[in-house]
């Protein structure tokens, strides 16, 4: 096993559990403990985790960004049924904005069945999992690739996403709060996302339960920017009180589209 894929699946394992300890990890991956703990020294001046005698812990700080590898595998199921009510908004021939989140793999995945879609992004795993579909127009961003992240960022980037102009923008972040709006780990990340909303009519932003009432560091977008809010559970009252006062319209499994 490489270092880096077992990197990663301590991160993963960090995310379930919150913690790792040295002597297991050795034995979990047959490998010594000083091997271990050079990992985790990794992970820690990374900033993606935080040592402590015998092993570490997680750092639940929000603007840091875990690799898209590991991110992908966290709530799979919320993600799940986020893509599935996104399916119904999406019609054939729209031209859509998807971002390099997590979530918009499985939104590609949801949307698959639509018929003669064009669809731009700076994913490129979006990319790969839509280069089986026949009679979409797929356009990629351009940009400069993000190691660990399968995403395009950059003045090339935002160049090739201000180039176009679409009915609908679908983005993710790291933290959804009241205040300060949609968020994420770095401008490297938000500023696509932000021209993204700028080409669209509808902009919608496509959240899971974990991400409400967190701020990440960089800014994509406030709350009168949004027209719809797509999550996977009922938000509080007083999230669903500022989508009315607000004009947004929130879409969750109890309620029908």
């Amino acid at each position: 096993m490489l270092a880096l894929e077992r990197r990663n699946l301590i991160l993963e394992k960090l995310q379930e559990e919150k913690k790792v300890v040295v002597s297991e990890l050795s034995q979990l991956y047959g490998v010594s403990e000083e091997t271990i703990r050079r990992d985790l020294d990794k992970l820690d001046r990374d900033g993606l985790a935080v040592k402590s005698y015998g092993g570490a812990v997680i750092n639940e700080n929000t603007s840091i960004d875990m690799p898209f590898n590991v991110r992908k595998k966290k709530n799979v199921s919320g993600k799940q049924r986020i893509a599935e009510m996104i399916a119904s908004l999406i019609h054939d021939g729209d031209h859509i904005a998807l971002d390099a989140s997590t979530t918009g793999v499985f939104i590609a995945k949801a949307i698959k069945q639509k018929e003669r879609i064009t669809l731009i992004t700076n994913s490129i795993e979006v990319i790969i999992e839509l280069s089986d579909v026949s009679d979409w127009n797929i356009i990629s961003s351009g940009g400069k690739l993000k190691e660990g992240y399968l995403a395009l960022i950059g003045p090339k980037a935002i160049e090739g996403l201000s180039s176009y102009n679409v009915e609908t923008a679908i983005i993710s972040g790291k933290g959804f709060d009241l205040e300060k709006g949609l968020t994420d780990g770095n401008e490297e990340f938000s500023q696509p996302k932000q021209m993204m909303f700028k080409s669209a009519k509808t902009r919608i932003v496509a959240v899971d339960k974990t991400k409400f009432g967190k701020i990440a560091f960089s800014r994509i977008a406030d709350l009168s920017d949004i027209d719809i809010v797509v999550t996977d559970e009922k938000p509080d009252d007083n999230w669903l009180k500022a989508f009315q006062e607000k004009g947004i319209k929130c879409v969750y499994p109890e309620e029908s589209l």
